[in-house]
């Protein structure tokens, strides 16, 4: 399953440092990643995926965000550097289910 969505990077709100920088997925397909996924999680309800960003592939894992309503994307300091970025910058992005 893939994914294609622009969003816009935020801090969590645990950690200002801007170490910790997100994308949420769109609820929809997130809704549809958790149909899909059933029981196949991993620690913190996470799914592994490969995910490209401008001209920056990488392999993380998506984390489930209750207060969201939809999966979470860290996206590293590397990534947000690489691509010139920062919270508040509004990125596209595709998201490539792994296991499913």
């Amino acid at each position: 399953m893939e994914v294609e969505f622009d969003a816009e990077l935020w801090v969590w709100d645990a950690r200002r440092d801007e170490s910790w920088t997100f994308v949420s997925l769109p609820v929809e397909a997130s809704d549809e990643i958790r149909d899909r996924a059933g029981g196949l999680r991993r620690g913190f309800g996470s799914l592994r995926v490969r995910v490209s960003l401008g001209g920056s592939t990488w392999s993380t894992s998506i984390f489930p965000d209750s207060a969201r309503g939809a999966y979470v994307l860290p996206i590293k300091r590397a990534i947000r550097k690489a691509e010139s970025l920062a919270p508040g910058d509004v990125a596209s992005v595709t998201v490539e289910l792994v296991d499913l």
